[in-house]
This record gives structure tokens, C-alpha cells and sequence, in this order.
């Protein structure tokens, strides 16, 4: 069996924003309290992370995630990488470095934005990190087949990862007919929805129910979602019965068997 918990579904201000007064904002309802989107996900004895946010630290916290084996990278955007220096938790309690998976440009990326982590004489202390270059092809983290999904965010080519019947997609507004082919089959598929308006670089609400139209997974639950969606009460009851907004903490349980 695999466990998801969503450790964060907002976009990249979170919600609330800082300063806004809206309803969403103002809102008194947990659901509506959204830290920068990343899951974690285990199986068996695998732990993993998809993208270290700013709120990394506080989201390991609050999940008590005291063992990690990687971090997987979708793109090099600060609201999925800005946490990484808080591995060094990680380095002391387990001894070792964290390895972390990304392509190329987020691997420089990396480096430049950490570049003490990197640097020839460290610090006493920094972040031990190992860095994994990947591309669109598998690749494996002990016992688990992990499959990169080609998306663009605007112009920007990223990442989303399929886990065996598992897929998250973030921060993407075009994925091709190619890469959605990779996801047929698949039991549960997360996938962003920034707003009901169109956005340059996210999936509208209506485009991300048409990708999961296509997909036809048996359950798809919608992330990295901004104050505009509107109250997570009244627009989840608006949802395909097979569809549902995701919110901070959910857990949910996906058979590996499928």
C-alpha cells in the first residue's frame, strides 16, 4: 500500500496571501490554509519528498518525517526549492547526505542558489547533498519505478513523476498527447488547478478536469490552487464525483496491486 500525504497545496504566495483581506484569505476554515504544494510519499521502507518548498521545515514537522530517502525536483522555481537548505536535519539525525533528483537546469539551479552546499572548502555544517541528474527516462529509488512526465509551465519545460499508480503533476499549463499516453492507468492522479480564470503559466480548473477526462484515473485530486478558486467547501461540491480539491495534511491510500 501507498500512503500520500499532501504536506502542502497552495500556490507560490500561499494562502493566505500576505496582505489580501478576501474571503479565502479570511476564511477560519483549515481547508483554506494552503502551504506551497509538495507530497510526501512511502512505500515500504521508501520515503520521499516531490519539491522542498519554503515550508519545507515546518511541513516534516508537522508529518513527524523523521527518515527521508530523496527529494525529487520538478522545476527550479523558488517555491519548490527554497526549503532544501533544512536537510541538514536530515544530514545529523541520519548520518548521511540527502540525495536529490532533478534535470540538468535544476541541478545549476541548485548550485547556484546553495552554492555553499557545493563549495570546494564547506562551512562546517551546510547541507550535504547528493545531486541525481535525470531526463524523461525511468529510474529507480530502491524498490520504486519512477516515471518523469514532460510538462511546460509557460515556456518553461518541467517535471511531473509517476509512482507506479500514483502521478503528480504540478505547475504545468500544456502537457503533450506523448506524455499523458504515460499516464494512462493510473489509480490516482494529483494535478494543479491554479484558478477558474486563464493563467499563463498554470492549468484553469477547466483545464485540468479536461486532462483528467483523459486519463480517466479512478480518483484525481486538485493542488497548487490560489485564493482566486474561491472557498475549498463550496467549489469541492462543484467537482466530478471522482475529482476533489486536496487541502493541507489529506492522506490518502493507494493499492500498489492495481
Amino acid at each position: 500500500m501507498m500512503k500520500v500525504t499532501f504536506l502542502g497545496t497552495g500556490t507560490s504566495q500561499g494562502v493566505p496571501m500576505i496582505g489580501c483581506k478576501c474571503e479565502v484569505c479570511m476564511s477560519k476554515d483549515f481547508h483554506d490554509k494552503r502551504l506551497r504544494s509538495s507530497v510526501l510519499v512511502e512505500s515500504g521502507d521508501t520515503v520521499i519528498v516531490i519539491d522542498s518548498g519554503p515550508d519545507f521545515r515546518y511541513q516534516m514537522l508537522r508529518e513527524r518525517v523523521d527518515y527521508l530517502d530523496a527529494i525529487l525536483i520538478t522545476h527550479g522555481h523558488k517555491d519548490h526549492v527554497g526549503g532544501l537548505d533544512d536537510v541538514r536535519a536530515y544530514n545529523y539525525i541520519l548520518g548521511r547526505p540527502v540525495d536529490v533528483y532533478g534535470e540538468e537546469r535544476v541541478l545549476k539551479i541548485l548550485k547556484k542558489d546553495f552554492d555553499y552546499a557545493f563549495a570546494p572548502e564547506r562551512y562546517p555544517g551546510v547541507p550535504e547533498i547528493i545531486l541525481h541528474r535525470i531526463d524523461t527516462d525511468k529510474f529507480c529509488i530502491k524498490q520504486l519505478e519512477i516515471t518523469p512526465i514532460r510538462g511546460y509551465h509557460y515556456k518553461l519545460p518541467v517535471l511531473g513523476f509517476r509512482i507506479g499508480p500514483f502521478a503528480y503533476l504540478t505547475d504545468m499549463n500544456r502537457i503533450d498527447f506523448e506524455e499523458q499516453e504515460k499516464l494512462k492507468g493510473v489509480d490516482t492522479l494529483v494535478i494543479n488547478a491554479l484558478r477558474r480564470e486563464p493563467h499563463i503559466s498554470h492549468f484553469t480548473l477547466n483545464q485540468a478536469l479536461e486532462v483528467i477526462g483523459y486519463v480517466k484515473p479512478r480518483q484525481a485530486y486538485l493542488t497548487h490552487i490560489s485564493h482566486q478558486m474561491g472557498l475549498h467547501q463550496e467549489i469541492n461540491k462543484e467537482l466530478p464525483a471522482n475529482v476533489a480539491f486536496a487541502y493541507d495534511t489529506l492522506k490518502i491510500e493507494i493499492n500498489q496491486a492495481i
